[in-house]
Formats: C-alpha cells, structure tokens, sequence
C-alpha cells in the first residue's frame, strides 16, 4: 500500500486463499460491498475522468460516489488474527516506518503514476502525496505518507475496530454525506468471506480458484477443463491453436451463459447440463463466434504469492480500482472507485442491492499435488489476469517449464475477434490463427499482459511486465 500506492490501498479489496497444509485452502472474500445510501437522497459525486494508457484511452469515473463500502483492512486482519504467528503489532512496524520515512518510487511505480495522473492530482490532499513539489513523482524519488504511517500506528493498537466502528469509520462516513453513498452501518455489517475455493483437477494436479461471487475462478475452470477434453491431453501439451480455442469457446459460454457478470450461488458451468455443448464446439473448433468486448483496463491491482518452509501458502490479491480521487482526511489513504468500473457493475453503475459483494476477475490461485503446493499464482491486469493463470498453470505443468520461463515466456490475450499477442509466439501458428482472428502483433512485452507473481516450492518469479520481484529467505 506504501511501494505500490497507485495500485491498493487501505481504502480497497482483495482476496487472500491461504493454505496450511491441512486439507483444502480457504478463500479469504474482503472485495467491496455496494453501500446502501440512497442516490436520490444526495447531489451525487461521480464524474468521468479520461486516463491516456498510451494507446488507449479509457473513462473512469471517480469522486465519492464511486466509492463501495472498503474490505482491504478487514480481510487482513482477520486472515493475521486467524493463521498469523506474530502480534499484529510487531506485523505493521516496517509498514509504519515505510510510510512515514517513505520508500524510493520503481521506475514502472512511477510511470503507474504518471498513467493515473488526472485521479491523483485531482485534490489538494492527493496532490500533497503524489506531487509534493508542484510536479508529479518520479522514478528514484521518495514518496511519504505521514498520515497513512499515523493510521498504521492506530490500527497496531486498536485493531479492526478503528477502521469499521471507531475514529476511522466515523470519518469515512462524514467524509461521504456530501456527494457518497457509504454510511456508518455499511462498515460496521461488512464481513469477511471464508468460502470454498472453487476446485479442478488438471494435468493430474488439484487446482484451486476464486468461487463465486468472483467471475475469474469459474472461467479459469471452463478453459481448463476444455483443455482436459483434448483426446491427445495425457501425452501433449496443448498448442497455441488449442488454447486460442479453449479461451474463444470461454468466451461464448461467458457471454451466452453468464450475460449480467453475476454468478451469485451460480453452480460452475462445467457442472451444468449445457457445457457439453461448448466441449463440442472446442472439439469442432467452432470459434471465432463471440464479439464479447471488456471494458478496457490496465487493472489496478498488486498481487503477492508466498510460500514457506512449512509449505504454508499465501496466494493474495488487493486492489484499490484507480482510487476515487480523494485523500480520506486525518487517515492519509485513497478510497477506492469500484462503483465507477464498469466490468465491477455489469448491470449499470448503483443498480446492485445495498450490502452485495461486488463481482470481480481477480483470480488467486494455489495448485496442489496431493497435499504438496505446486504452484501459488495470481495476477494484476484486469480482463488479462485469467489468460495469464491459464497460461501459467499450463506451461509448469503440462508442459513442465520452470516458473521463471514460464513468467518470462511470451503471451496471448483473446479479446472478441482481436488476438493480442507478445513477440516470439510462432509465425506458423499465427498465420493460421488469422483465419478466424484479427492478430495484433506487440512489438515487445507489455504491461498490457497482466503481471503474475509466482511461487513454487524450488523458486519464486516476479512478472517483469508490473516491476514484480522475488525474494527467497
């Protein structure tokens, strides 16, 4: 929240699927809550604001309107009150120093920066963390956040409470009655999710997704399980023209069966009576029919994949959407803007009930063989994260590729009819994929391809695409 300050924050969400080495893993849901304020009882602030990705532009909207009922602080603590082994106390020192010494900006943090700019300088408070000489920062330069390492100290000493009934919670409601829908009651009713990961079995491994209501686990779950139906599958890796088909035949299913984005008790697809209908087409290769186009989004997000000695397993994902554009006063964070994505609210923005979890992409992901963690994974890069978690399961373990290559290798991303491809992927393959696809040829690997951080039990790979990094101890 510190080293990654444009990408989650205290006033976000996340998943956490933690593994003990006892039976399953469990999926810790912390992801956002739609408040239950009434639009019609407020002057509403919520506005559009363009962000130049470069080579897209893409609308967000921001303001304290766009901002849902934060889980970020809830879900840690609870997950450190339940499997930690330090006093959370002793946990948040190095943060506490962090933010209020500061920490040096990474070059691709500080372009992060520059690609959000209009959000992060659009309040005086903001621009007072991320512009603190009148010009945004820059790679090599040190960001403070005096306030946030102030929060960090409180939160040591009275828990969850501060942020969901205390001082914090008091401010955040006050902070929203002009122009938000937040409301005291939203954060004193939020609630830590402990569900069932959603399990498939693939390669002979046991593979663990993000349920329902999280979109990403039960697409992962279709391509896989497609993947599987090959009848070379026990003795080949798939090839590029079986993953391409594989995500195509995904991608119909999502939009024919899944039209409104929401699974709430939604039985997984590949239990239902119709998915042998898309084996079907995947065998027949009957692709290139879906036009179903994602929003457009670099994701906001930061993803952390642990393992230790133990084989203990963290598998974690917070975000913070690209921030609402306000500092929360006295407590020094960004509160989130997930009211204002539009792939977070399928049915249009403030049309879900008061109280529902959000639906989201972000897939943290833990592979076991037996009882044995193989591989923990996840991904920032919004509509890209379930390419990449596929990409990544299938060349460790089909194709038996160490987790460095694998992150480093090149990369697809099937979007409608356009395939998005990284340089190095086969000429022979492509040519024939452009029978059935427009293929956009990238000229080098880019952020655009999601960022997986990864683990296995021999080593551990930051993405080079989102500045990610490794450290064994």
């Amino acid at each position: 929240m510190i080293a990654e300050p444009a990408l989650t924050s205290a006033g976000g969400g996340g998943y956490f699927m933690a593994y003990t080495g006892n039976g399953n893993p469990i999926l810790y849901d912390f992801f956002v809550d739609m408040p239950s304020g009434k639009i019609q009882d407020v002057n509403l602030d919520f506005f559009s604001i363009d962000v130049d990705f470069g080579t897209e532009k893409q609308s967000f909207q921001i303001g304290k309107g766009a901002v849902a009922v934060p889980g970020a602080v809830a879900g840690l603590l609870h997950v450190q009150k339940l499997l930690g082994k330090l006093p959370l106390k002793e946990i948040l020192v190095p943060a506490i120093r962090a933010a209020k010494e500061g920490v040096i900006l990474s070059d691709i943090q500080a372009y992060l920066l520059t690609v959000l700019k209009p959000i992060l300088l659009h309040s005086e408070k903001s621009r007072e963390i991320y512009a603190p000489q009148d010009e945004l920062l820059k790679g090599g330069e040190r960001i403070v956040m005096s306030q946030f390492a102030d929060f960090l100290d409180a939160l040591s000493h009275e828990g969850v409470d501060l942020m969901y009934k205390g001082e914090v919670a008091t401010i955040i409601a006050n902070w929203a009655k002009e122009g938000g829908l937040i409301v005291k009651s939203d954060l004193e009713n939020f609630v830590v999710k402990e569900r069932k990961p959603l399990k498939t079995n693939y390669c002979n491994h046991e593979v663990f997704l993000n349920p329902p209501p999280a979109l990403s686990g039960i697409l992962i779950d279709v391509t896989l399980s497609l993947l599987e139906t090959r009848s070379n599958a026990k003795t080949t890796s798939p090839t590029i023209n079986d993953l391409v088909t594989a995500c195509d035949i995904t991608n119909q299913l999502r939009q024919e069966e899944l039209p409104d984005g929401m699974v709430i008790g939604l039985t997984p697809p590949t239990q239902q009576r119709s998915f042998p209908s898309y084996v079907e087409r995947f065998t027949q290769k009957m692709v290139g029919r879906s036009d179903l186009q994602a929003p457009f989004s670099r994701g906001a997000t930061t993803h952390i994949s642990i393992l230790d000695k133990e084989g203990n397993g963290a598998s974690v994902t917070t975000t913070n959407g690209e921030g609402c554009g306000y500092i929360l006063p006295e407590a020094g964070f960004m509160l989130n803007n997930m009211l204002g994505e539009e792939d977070l609210n399928p049915g249009g923005f403030h049309s879900l009930k008061p109280g529902t979890r959000l639906p989201s992409m972000v897939a943290p992901t833990i592979v076991l063989k037996g009882k044995e963690p193989v591989l923990l994974t996840g991904s920032a890069g919004s509509t890209r994260i379930r390419s990449v978690i596929v990409q990544l399961i299938v060349s460790v373990l089909s194709k038996g590729m160490f987790i460095e290559d694998s992150t480093r290798a090149p990369r697809l991303h099937l979007e409608g009819n356009v395939l998005h491809v990284e340089p190095g992927i086969s000429e022979i393959e492509l040519k024939e994929l452009e029978k059935w696809y427009v293929v956009r040829r990238w000229e080098k690997q880019n952020v655009f391809f999601g960022g997986a951080n990864s683990v296995t039990t021999e080593s551990g790979t930051g993405d080079p695409r989102r500045g990610g990094y490794s450290i064994i101890c």
